[in-house]
């Protein structure tokens, strides 16, 4: 029992990459190699212009400096948690670029890249870790749904949204994040089992960074990931989730295929976080250092910059004007933290239905006749 316990328990240098106990690992789809050359793949192209480029590593850029600012916030006391995207960038922002004006996405709680490509302003959703509210955001308008933070049920409100277009007769496809983890959970391979006997237009997009909250991916599966898809009965693959523009044309690709009728697709972002996963965990406690720092090196942002100065695309003064933004949006998302105004209590009331109930109107009263009986007193 001891050497089968040792054989299963094995953690590679990189996860999930050659462990012997699992089967031969597929090769990424990569468009980009970590040093920022530009390569082809078979099947997945992508025609891409200069702006284009440079507006994508303004994304990346960007995304990262908020997430800092959030975490230096959460860690000065002005944020409840936050869960860190540090790392993953290029996951969220290829994907959420790859989305159509019609379609929706329908987040976990750390999508912060996804959130900004659909036009989520920063600030609502730091309104939400700093529970002012629930999400400020209008997720029709944007296509984009408020954060789920029950582990895996967005992917079943995303099945759901994607049967209600099918039968809608709308030309749009409907985007579902989660991680590694929550492929163990049952909502998402109800989700699955849902999508692929509708052939429902949706693609379930894996960032898988290689640790849920603490047990490594090889103590969750004994296969990659996106081979599971073949299980219920429709196409998975894994893409490099470091690199931005094998995201792009494989989220493309795939939301494509849903919009055409084609049905599901499981797409396995191969990728690493590599801060905690929220600000309430010790990411020290579980992996090595050593890890952390190869992962370093695989730096999405680090590898699109490197591709846009050997190419020409970009030159200094072009980053050190995104560099400037992002000092201009940090001081706005820090100052639109703080300065958010406490909620009025009675104002959990307003939104629980679109028109209140006389029930929900006589509960409201009585909350208010409560706290104002504390107003002045000795209580």
């Amino acid at each position: 029992m001891t050497a089968l316990r040792q054989a299963t328990e094995v953690v590679d240098p990189v996860p999930g990459a050659g462990a012997p106990h699992l089967p031969q690992q597929p090769d990424l789809v990569q468009l980009l190699s970590p040093e920022g050359e530009r390569v082809e793949h078979p099947d997945y192209s992508l025609d891409i212009g200069d702006d284009e480029l440079r507006a994508l590593y303004r994304d990346l850029a960007l995304v990262r400096r908020w997430d800092i600012e959030a975490t230096a916030l959460q860690r000065q006391g002005e944020l409840g948690i936050w869960a860190s995207l540090l790392g993953q960038e290029a996951a969220q922002v290829g994907a959420g670029r790859a989305m159509a004006d019609g379609d929706m996405a329908f987040p976990t709680y750390r999508e912060h890249g996804v959130a900004w490509t659909r036009g989520v302003d920063p600030l609502q959703v730091m309104g939400l870790f700093r529970g002012v509210d629930s999400g400020g955001w209008d997720p029709l308008a944007l296509g984009f749904n408020l954060y789920t933070i029950v582990i895996g049920a967005q992917c079943l409100h995303a099945t759901g949204y994607a049967m209600g277009v099918q039968r809608d007769g709308a030309e749009s496809a409907v985007l579902a994040f989660l991680g590694d983890g929550a492929t163990s959970q049952g909502e998402v391979n109800e989700a699955m089992i849902f999508a692929a006997s509708f052939s429902a237009p949706v693609v379930f997009f894996c960032q898988n960074n290689q640790y849920a909250i603490s047990v490594p991916l090889e103590r969750q599966s004994k296969v990659p990931l996106f081979q599971r898809a073949a299980g219920f009965g429709f196409p998975g693959v894994r893409v490099d989730g470091n690199d931005v523009l094998a995201v792009l044309a494989v989220t493309r690709a795939a939301l494509a295929a849903a919009r055409e009728g084609q049905g599901p697709t499981f797409i396995e972002a191969f990728t690493y976080r590599m801060g905690a996963h929220t600000t309430s965990d010790d990411p020290t406690r579980y992996r090595l250092a050593s890890e952390l720092e190869e992962w370093k090196l695989r730096d999405p942002i680090a590898r699109l910059k490197a591709h846009l100065s050997r190419s020409g695309i970009a030159d200094a003064a072009f980053f050190d004007s995104v560099d400037a933004e992002g000092d201009e949006l940090a001081a706005r998302i820090r100052s639109g933290t703080v300065d958010m105004p406490d909620p009025d209590p009675a104002g959990m009331f307003d939104h629980v239905y679109e028109e209140q109930t006389p029930t929900l109107a006589a509960q409201r009263a009585e909350f208010v006749e409560y706290h104002a009986s504390f107003e002045g007193g000795e209580h």
